[in-house]
């Protein structure tokens, strides 16, 4: 049925799973299916329009039931699925169909035996052994003694008594102020080994000193020798250069990514998980084997070590100082990649003037960065080692900016791409979250979402696919450039 003026929704009636909701004035209905008219539909109508037509009933089948929204699922019928209030309609639904607990009379003359029930220290633990548990005192559903938290099943279905219920209030326990309370946070440890190395040292000499003082032996140049010795031990640089080499060591004996620090713990450590995954895919699918990425202080970490850095642009972080910026430049002249991601392009355009953009321009100010540009269509990163047109992260703005071509790049005769850059792209700046879409735990699986479904997952493999490429152009350059590799990608384009 169908009305020549929209009708607007009635106020949701107080035995309607939607009381409370409010009803936004621009939500109308043009057409919908009409209920057919019996005496029970009263009683199933748990919303209607405004003269009282039903707009969703609901109808009780066997254990569950069935809901039924009398308008299509777009807007051509109705203006509500674009609505908030469709999706809290929903979710109140999702709540209101959920088990109830059994009233005393349902469960009586029942037995129920329990199968996991939770001991002192709230760890599952088999109950098969236990004996069963009247229907009556479970209806109750208070754990005591007689009735231990946990699982107890019935003939068709399972029953669960929790510790605690809706009504229960979680105050921080209060405890004797003779009671050591020690948290869960591991305690950071201090090396002391190179202080203690050099504090014996010391001591060794001074006891050297002392014994050639007391026999008379230290006179003229064998004093100046002692004291020449006790300054250059307490001149004695500390354990930082150990730290220093190691990190050396470990950056360079392997393909290592790192990931600017920003002070921001969370952003961090989706940024190392990121280079984490990134990395494992590397191994997995091409000849690279990179190990365990690193973080990168930019005031006291050397750069060049790191052929790729990625960059996570938050709004509060520090402009770095003028010696980092010495450093970043030396970086991106000598060969080096940034890719800095604003992490924004679910809210903001590039250049829109998020507050990660505007600090991004903040730093970019000081920095040698050459004209940019929109990744075009035949740009190296579109076939390093995938063939892409897209480069989504856990947001898919097409927003990517890379070096600009030089005026004087044409497409050649008998040649599909340009030749766009002579090397490899100092920048690559974007907002797509790209390491959350990489961001794995430890035991490999995804740490974030990205989509919904089958799609989500399809958007994070393509993620996955441009992080490759992009680290395939940083290693190999404009080899894809070559004209010798012209009819593979021919082929592989069906050209």
């Amino acid at each position: 049925m169908s009305w020549g003026e929209p009708k607007a929704l009635a106020p949701f009636d107080a035995d309607s799973p939607f009381f409370g909701l409010p009803v936004p004035d621009d939500v109308s209905v043009t057409s919908q299916v009409m209920a057919q008219p019996d005496p029970t539909l009263a009683a199933r109508v748990i919303a209607e329009l405004a003269d009282g037509t039903p707009l969703v009933t609901r109808k009780r089948v066997g254990d569950g039931q069935v809901i039924l929204f009398h308008v299509t699922a777009n807007a051509e019928w109705s203006s509500l699925p674009l609505s908030g209030l469709f999706v809290q309609m929903l979710e109140r639904m999702a709540v209101s169909t959920r088990p109830s607990t059994p009233e005393a009379a349902e469960l009586a003359g029942t037995t129920w035996l329990p199968s996991k029930v939770l001991d002192a220290y709230g760890q599952l633990e088999d109950a098969s052994t236990l004996p069963g548990v009247a229907g009556e005192t479970l209806a109750t559903a208070v754990p005591g003694p007689d009735l231990l938290p946990g699982l107890y099943a019935g003939a068709e279905r399972q029953l669960a008594v929790n510790v605690i219920g809706p009504d229960t209030v979680l105050a921080p326990a209060s405890w004797p102020s003779h009671i050591a309370v020690e948290g869960m946070t591991a305690l950071r440890e201090t090396a002391l080994k190179g202080w203690l190395l050099t504090a014996a040292l010391l001591l060794l000499i001074i006891d050297v000193i002392a014994s050639l003082a007391v026999g008379g032996r230290l006179r003229g140049p064998r004093a100046d020798v002692a004291a020449l010795l006790a300054l250059l031990v307490l001149a004695a640089p500390d354990v930082q250069a150990q730290t220093d080499d190691a990190f050396a060591l470990r950056a360079t004996s392997q393909v290592v990514l790192g990931h600017v620090i920003t002070g921001n713990e969370s952003v961090d450590e989706v940024a190392h998980a990121g280079l984490l995954g990134l990395s494992q895919t590397l191994f997995r699918r091409t000849s690279i084997e990179p190990s365990a990425p690193l973080a990168v202080n930019l005031e006291t970490d050397e750069l060049a070590f790191f052929p790729f850095l990625y960059w996570p642009i938050t709004a509060d972080q520090a402009l770095p100082s003028q010696a980092a910026y010495t450093k970043l430049n030396r970086y991106l002249r000598s060969g080096g990649m940034i890719m800095f991601d604003t992490r924004d392009a679910d809210t903001a355009r590039f250049g829109s003037g998020s507050p990660e953009g505007r600090k991004l321009q903040a730093i970019a100010r000081s920095l040698d960065i050459p004209a940019l540009e929109p990744v075009p269509s035949d740009h190296v990163l579109t076939r390093t080692f995938y063939l892409l047109q897209d480069f989504p992260g856990r947001y898919a703005s097409r927003d990517i900016w890379v070096e600009a071509a030089p005026i004087n790049a044409v497409q050649t005769e008998g040649m599909p791409f340009r030749n766009l850059n002579d090397g490899v792209t100092p920048v690559i700046i974007g907002g797509n979250n790209w390491a959350a879409a990489w961001a794995v735990t430890q035991n490999g699986a995804a740490m974030l979402p990205v989509g919904r479904g089958q799609a989500g997952e399809q958007q994070r493999e393509i993620a996955f696919r441009f992080g490759v490429n992009v680290i395939m152009h940083v290693l190999t350059g404009n080899y894809k450039s070559d004209q010798v590799h012209v009819p593979d990608l021919l082929d592989r384009l069906g050209q």
